[in-house]
């Protein structure tokens, strides 16, 4: 039984499994709006908004720890460009829209942050 475990395992084992998610979420703050599947949409979108809260902080220990998360590129944007957006903002960073399926069945969605 999966009792309190949280996320989704990918098929993958733990290390291939956070370097995947840290690669999308890099993806998705370069680009500010990526297309992937609904399930990898929300894994992104819970990972990634405890990101920008944090770095909504503005002080030195967010930052070194969002460099522990993201690779520089990204966790430099997050902390200069992305975060200072939504000071005023509660949470609900980030919107998932559904959109076709694709051939293998899978649905995809279109995740990217709100008020872009």
């Amino acid at each position: 039984m999966r009792h309190q475990k949280e996320g989704k395992k990918f098929g993958r084992k733990k290390g291939d499994r956070k370097a995947f998610i840290k690669g999308l979420m890099h993806n998705l703050i370069m680009e500010e709006e990526i297309e992937t599947t609904v399930v990898r949409a929300k894994e992104i979108k819970r990972e990634l908004e405890k990101l920008i809260t944090l770095a909504k902080k503005q002080d030195l220990a967010s930052y070194r720890l969002l460099l522990k998360k993201l690779p520089k590129k990204s966790a430099e944007k997050l902390f200069k460009i992305i975060a200072p957006r939504y000071l005023e903002r509660k949470g609900g960073y980030l919107r998932i829209i559904k959109t076709e399926m694709r051939k293998d069945g899978s649905q995809m969605a279109l995740i990217s942050f709100v008020g872009k």
